[in-house]
C-alpha cells in the first residue's frame, strides 16, 4: 500500500513565470502564475510547478561534487532533431548532444536544470 501519491514536481528557479513559459513552448499546457510560485498545467493532466529560489544556483552537469545534478525531465520525443532545434529556439543549452547515434540528448533548460529528449 502506498503512503502518499505524487502531487506535482517543482522546479526552484531565478524566475519562474519565464521557466514556466519555456517547458510551456516544449510541452504546450496552460500557465497560472501566482508571482513566486508558477503552475503548468500539461496536457494529458500532468504538472509541473516552478518555485522562486532567491540565490539559485544551477546544477553542474555532469559533477559528481558539489552542485550536481539532483534530478533531471526525460521528454519523450517523435523526432528527436525536429525536438532539438524546437528547444534550442525556446532557450535550451546543449549538455551532451554530440553522439548521434543514441536515443537521447541532454540538455539544460534556460535556468541551467538538466533535461533529455528521448526518442519515443
Amino acid at each position: 500500500m502506498a503512503l502518499a501519491t505524487l502531487d506535482v514536481v517543482v522546479l526552484d528557479c531565478p524566475d519562474p513565470h519565464a521557466l514556466a513559459e519555456f517547458y510551456a513552448g516544449v510541452l504546450g499546457g496552460t500557465i497560472e502564475d501566482q508571482g513566486e510560485w508558477v503552475d503548468l498545467n500539461v496536457p494529458g493532466g500532468q504538472q509541473l510547478a516552478f518555485q522562486a529560489a532567491p540565490g539559485f544556483v544551477p546544477p553542474q552537469w555532469p559533477r559528481a561534487d558539489l552542485n550536481s545534478q539532483q534530478f533531471h525531465l526525460d521528454l519523450k520525443v517523435d523526432d528527436l532533431d525536429t525536438a532539438e532545434k524546437g528547444v534550442l529556439a525556446l532557450g535550451a543549452k546543449p549538455l551532451d548532444t554530440d553522439d548521434r547515434t543514441r536515443t537521447f540528448r541532454v540538455y539544460a533548460d534556460p535556468a541551467g536544470h538538466p533535461f533529455c529528449l528521448c526518442a519515443g
